[in-house]
């Protein structure tokens, strides 16, 4: 991964993509857009992801992830977009990710979760 620098782009969704997220994807500085929803990824989404400075959209929902969502995605300063629904994440939105709702002109505006039943989520724009 570490020969994909410039890599701004990554869609692998809905392509039964089993096994877990790669921690090396937080590696991949000018990523904007990681899509990685509608596969059979398990295991918890690697803190790592959240050093993509650059990211703009993650969504990874409709796999079999689980564990609490990584404060460190409150560091994601252009993330807009947001989507977790549809795994079997557990806990509570950290509040450093509720915070880019409102800091920086809060450019986080799509913030979606299973919240209805599994993770918490006081500035969720979506529930599921």
């Amino acid at each position: 991964l570490q020969h994909l620098a410039d890599l701004e782009f990554l869609w692998l969704y809905d392509n039964q993509l089993t096994g877990t997220i790669p921690a090396e994807l937080g590696a991949l500085s000018s990523l904007e857009r990681l899509e990685l929803n509608g596969n059979q990824l398990i295991g918890t989404i690697p803190a790592e992801l959240g050093a993509l400075s650059s990211l703009e959209t993650l969504s990874l929902f409709g796999n079999r992830l689980t564990g609490t969502i990584p404060a460190e995605l409150g560091a994601l300063s252009s993330l807009e977009t947001l989507v977790l629904q549809s795994n079997n994440l557990s806990g509570s939105m950290p509040s450093d990710v509720c915070n880019l709702r409102t800091t920086n002109g809060g450019l986080l505006f799509f913030l979606v979760v299973d919240c209805k039943s599994e993770v918490a989520c006081s500035c969720c724009t979506r529930c599921f």
